[in-house]
């Protein structure tokens, strides 16, 4: 299999897309008729799961011809317990099935063995497990947490996003204290560049890539120079107060290396839950990022 890194820069150009889309169910936004339908047992937490199954089928099948791929947040899913992690592992392959690459949002991050147990349950779990082609992690206990998943993820051909300059208000608290004379953030990041360096794909990119916020444009140009073999992974777009023209600095060349991610602007786009036109909704919603999304590409710096 072509390093992750390839395949994502595959799927890029053959859909000239660069849209994510996040599979964040709130169950009490979904449509009526997928909540109705789902209730056909006497376990709510079952019903919850299949209601997010349906409704993710629903979505991927409507986001399909737009996006490059999706990234489910599996605190969403854990919440209904085994029924809920069924449905994580579910819409994995309803996702693959359509075409369309998975990166898992978990943000897992410690050390040692525990490090390694979550490496393995999603990036190289047991056989018949569906896997994510990628997934997030939290870099602040360091290395030792991050290279179980780059271990698995050399042997997967797997890929890690790992977190730099986060799209939340409250970032700033950490990832701007400066200790080198510089935001914490760019020391994350030259760390970042230092881990993707034995995973560069024939691409030019490496299969590390880095979660970096919309909702900071100041600082994407400046992270692109630390980090130009580097995929980053933009969060903010939409609900969160980013703009597709925000993420212009971004891109590293041929319209490649960023991935725009917009959860509830997409998920949601329907408004009205009772509406029987909600697919219709999400794949328009997702269209048109995609089209403010190229237009940023056309213009990145060169």
């Amino acid at each position: 299999m072509p390093a992750f890194a390839d395949r994502l820069a595959t799927a890029v150009r053959e859909k000239d897309s660069c849209l994510v889309v996040g599979l964040d169910p709130f169950l009490d936004r979904l449509p009526l008729q997928i909540l109705e339908a789902a209730g056909e047992t006497d376990d709510p937490r079952a019903n919850a799961a299949l209601a997010i199954e349906r409704f993710n089928a629903g979505v991927i099948e409507a986001v399909a011809p737009f996006a490059a791929a999706v990234k489910p947040q599996v605190a969403f899913y854990e919440m209904f317990g085994p029924a809920g992690i069924a449905a994580y592992e579910r819409t994995l392959g309803l996702a693959h099935d359509a075409g369309l690459l998975v990166i898992g949002d978990i943000k897992r991050g410690d050390i040692g063995s525990t490090a390694s147990a979550y490496a393995r349950a999603h990036l190289d779990p047991m056989p018949g497990v569906p896997a994510a082609d990628a997934v997030t992690v939290n870099p602040y206990l360091g290395r030792d947490s991050i290279a179980p998943f780059l271990e698995a993820a050399g042997k997967r051909d797997a890929g890690v996003f790992v977190l730099v300059r986060t799209s939340n208000p409250s970032a700033v608290e950490l990832q701007e204290l400066s200790g080198h004379g510089r935001p914490l953030y760019e020391d994350v990041a030259a760390l970042v560049d230092e881990w993707g360096r034995d995973l560069v794909g024939e691409s030019g990119f490496s299969s590390v890539g880095a979660v970096v916020g919309a909702t900071a444009p100041e600082a994407l140009m400046r992270l692109r120079s630390l980090m130009p073999k580097t995929w980053f992974l933009i969060p903010g777009v939409g609900a969160q107060g980013g703009a597709a023209r925000d993420v212009a600095p971004a891109f590293a060349h041929n319209g490649l290396g960023a991935l725009v991610n917009s959860s509830r602007g997409i998920l949601y786009a329907y408004g009205d839950p009772a509406t029987s036109a909600w697919q219709d909704a999400v794949a328009n919603a997702a269209k048109t990022l995609r089209d403010e999304l190229r237009e940023a590409a056309a213009h990145a710096p060169a």
